[in-house]
């Protein structure tokens, strides 16, 4: 039997809130299995880069990364944001490691090619060194990743920290019985976004599907659970999304998804 691995992506709206994360980190700290964190930063990259003078460009939805805006999110997602997380689940105990994609070329990636928008210094993932994560895990060591990668020739690109979360439960699917967490402020996917008590408990391939179709699921949730979805279809035991009581030894309400 595969030994049981948690991966836990955290969304920004934990991070900005000091109360909330730590009790998320609390209970990340708690899980006695093998586990990774995988973290965003995108909200206090805008403001670090506002008081830099670098302005946050959004298209559809998405963030523009310029040469100045990854030089923002470098400093932000693998400085400032991952050590202080690292830092606080040291203090619990927890002997957590503070990663990008580039440590022990770990997540490789390519510049997303220009289409109708260009994206600029953003990675599609195209490799995961399960290998090399192996060898942290089995030094009992707890992989903290912020959203950054890079392309194995030097260049680090900006990566959706959802995507990095269901590549690595993917790629770890072999050695593992992985189970993917998406934390955010929300407890689970909601049927009415202003309606936090409409969560739907329980959505396959087919109830998704219908859900785009309806266009009840947008903005954020839609990487989320093209994601999710991915990863299950490629052998992740399980995925999970709701709030960060999720992952406490006593739950409350979230989405659980499967085919």
């Amino acid at each position: 039997m595969k030994p049981e691995l948690a991966i836990v992506k955290i969304g920004g709206n934990v991070i900005e809130d000091p109360a909330e994360l730590q009790r998320f980190l609390r209970h990340f700290s708690g899980i006695q299995h093998p586990k990774i964190l995988v973290h965003g930063g995108g909200k206090r990259a805008t403001e670090v880069g506002k008081k830099l003078g670098v302005e946050a460009r959004m298209v559809a939805g998405r963030r523009i990364t310029d040469t100045a805006s990854l030089d923002v999110a470098l400093m932000v997602y693998a400085g400032l944001v991952n050590k202080k997380i690292v830092g606080q689940l040291q203090g619990l105990g927890c002997n957590a490691i503070g990663l990008s994609g580039a440590d022990a070329n770990i997540i490789q990636a390519c510049k997303r090619p220009v289409s109708d928008i260009d994206y600029g210094w953003v990675g599609d993932i195209e490799g995961i060194n399960s290998k090399a994560l192996m060898s942290l895990i089995s030094a009992e060591l707890v992989p903290a990743f912020c959203a950054i990668t890079h392309d194995q020739k030097g260049q680090m690109l900006n990566t959706n920290a959802d995507t990095i979360a269901s590549e690595l439960a993917i790629g770890l699917g072999e050695q593992f019985k992985v189970t993917l967490y998406y934390c955010f402020e929300k407890q689970g996917v909601l049927r009415d976004k202003d309606d936090d008590h409409s969560i739907i408990p329980n959505i396959n391939l087919e109830g998704y599907q219908q859900l785009l179709a309806d266009q009840i699921i947008s903005d954020g949730m839609l990487p989320k659970l093209a994601n999710s979805f991915r990863a299950l279809q490629a052998g992740v035991s399980r995925v999970c999304i709701g709030s960060t009581d999720m992952i406490a030894s006593n739950p409350g309400r979230y989405t659980i998804l499967s085919l």
